[in-house]
């Protein structure tokens, strides 16, 4: 019988397209999701932290009656108030009046990084950087597919800001499916008269690894404003670093790795 373990489950995973894509990103088996979601078996403490922080909940809030956590999402869903948003956007609208302009970056990019789930594979996303109102957005979609091979068996989706502060460009970008994730991006700026290739460090916390914070090194590949998007995607996924669909550089510049006289992660000016 499903009790309200199994209910909370059902509930939470309502909000995704599919079990598959939930079981593919937290990693575990799907046929032992099934049994959770039957009531059949409970998890293991382990695979009950990865379910709490896959899904941005507590343990607690996890085995709580159904209709207690139904009431604690509606909650966290609802629109804050304009009294509420006061003290955080003093801060928003000081950082977006110390901003200068993007204009020269906007467009379209592929995104590079060493995968924080998939050790040895290279990340390739794409990417928009664009402008609303003289304000500038970031978008950016990671399809999932192996070696580039067959349809996308799930798209990651990202939202944000993109500002440019003290001669560096900074991204904060959220997913927008449970907005319980936050990546942020530090960027050195082009000095070309083309863009090319811009490269920095990102840090974020992956589902798949227990969202312990982690840091990498990332690279854009600068695309221009027209581009056949569907074509984009399709090139995008998992990538060995030898892979035809990584340029050559990429791998060199988005290679993880602290020198031996030094002491923190560093990106090289492309």
């Amino acid at each position: 019988m499903p009790d309200d373990l199994s209910e909370n489950l059902a509930f939470l995973c309502s909000h995704y397209p599919s079990i598959a894509e939930i079981c593919r990103r937290i990693g575990i088996n799907r046929q032992q999701f099934n049994k959770y979601l039957a009531g059949q078996s409970r998890p293991s403490r382990a695979n009950m932290r990865r379910l709490c922080d896959f899904f941005g909940v507590t343990e607690a809030e996890m085995l709580s009656e159904p209709s207690q956590l139904r009431s604690l999402v509606a909650v966290r869903s609802q629109p804050l108030a304009a009294p509420e948003l006061a003290g955080p956007m003093t801060h928003v609208e000081r950082l977006l009046r110390a901003s200068a302009s993007l204009r020269r970056y906007e467009g379209f990019y592929f995104r590079y990084f060493y995968s924080f789930s998939q050790p040895g594979r290279i990340m390739k996303s794409f990417a928009r950087l664009y402008h609303v109102d003289g304000r500038f957005y970031w978008k950016n979609l990671e399809p999932i597919r192996e070696d580039g091979r067959g349809p996308a068996t799930a798209i990651n989706k990202y939202e944000g800001a993109a500002l440019f502060l003290t001669n560096r460009i900074y991204i904060v970008e959220y997913e927008t499916m449970q907005a319980n994730c936050i990546t942020q991006v530090t960027l050195y700026p082009s000095y070309h008269s083309r863009i090319g290739r811009l490269t920095g460090v990102q840090t974020g916390g992956p589902t798949r690894r227990g969202r312990r914070p982690g840091a990498s090194l990332v690279a854009l590949e600068h695309l221009g404003h027209n581009v056949d998007v569907r074509k984009a995607l399709y090139a995008c996924g998992l990538f060995r670093p030898d892979a035809p669909e990584i340029p050559e550089g990429i791998p060199r510049l988005v290679r993880n790795v602290i020198p031996d006289e030094g002491h923190v992660l560093e990106a090289e000016e492309p």
